[in-house]
């Protein structure tokens, strides 16, 4: 009785470990490999070759036209393949740009007229520079002398037939024949009807006074 009742308890416990070893592989299977329906938020595009003479390419939806159809290539990196497909990058070259707007990647498709003025700079620039040319030097020179602060207003004849000038200096009257010297500076050496000669001996200057009219 002892022994049936030891083989029983070992099958029921071997039958549980056993239910619980199959439902651990269960969940391991589908996490590792079940794989579901792909998502069908965004249709993948497939882009066509060129077509016609304009060589325009058209953006077509998988399933709407004509075209291969995309593929699900596995999730994990043994399914991925490496291999370097030439005819998808040959069919990228071939696309030209067909809009109607500017090409950034060419300078001459700016239309005509479409181009902003200049807009003046804030600044001006600088005119060149003119130099004025350099004063004229003028000649140095031994400065002119004084002139003589003597005023000739008349004359008499005396009986001898001797001319005396009437000079005025300032509010001074003075009488002078020939050859008289006035101020201690100034000799008269001839007198004239019109003018007389008065020499500065000081700077041995001669200058001539006429005669004033008033």
């Amino acid at each position: 009785m002892k022994i049936g009742t030891e083989n029983r308890r070992q099958t029921i416990i071997l039958s549980v470990v056993g239910v619980l070893a199959i439902g651990a592989c269960v969940y391991i299977y589908e996490e590792l490999f079940a794989t579901g329906p792909a998502p069908e938020s965004q249709a993948p595009v497939v882009a066509s070759a060129p077509t016609g003479s304009a060589g325009t390419v058209a953006a077509q939806v998988s399933g709407q036209t004509a075209g291969n159809a995309a593929k699900t290539v596995g999730k994990t990196s043994a399914a991925l393949d490496p291999t370097l497909h030439m005819e998808a990058m040959l069919v990228s070259e071939s696309v030209e740009y067909s809009g109607t707007g500017r090409n950034i990647f060419s300078a001459s498709s700016v239309p005509v007229g479409t181009m902003p003025e200049a807009i003046a700079a804030a600044r001006p620039k600088p005119g060149p520079v003119v130099v004025a040319p350099p004063a004229p030097v003028q000649p140095t020179g031994p400065a002119p002398p004084p002139p003589i602060p003597l005023k000739f207003f008349g004359f008499e004849t005396s009986a001898k037939g001797t001319r005396q000038a009437f000079l005025l200096h300032d509010d001074d009257v003075i009488v002078a024949a020939a050859g008289d010297i006035v101020l201690r500076r100034y000799r008269v050496t001839s007198i004239d009807a019109k003018s007389i000669q008065v020499q500065d001996m000081q700077n041995n200057n001669t200058q001539m006074l006429p005669l004033l009219t008033n």
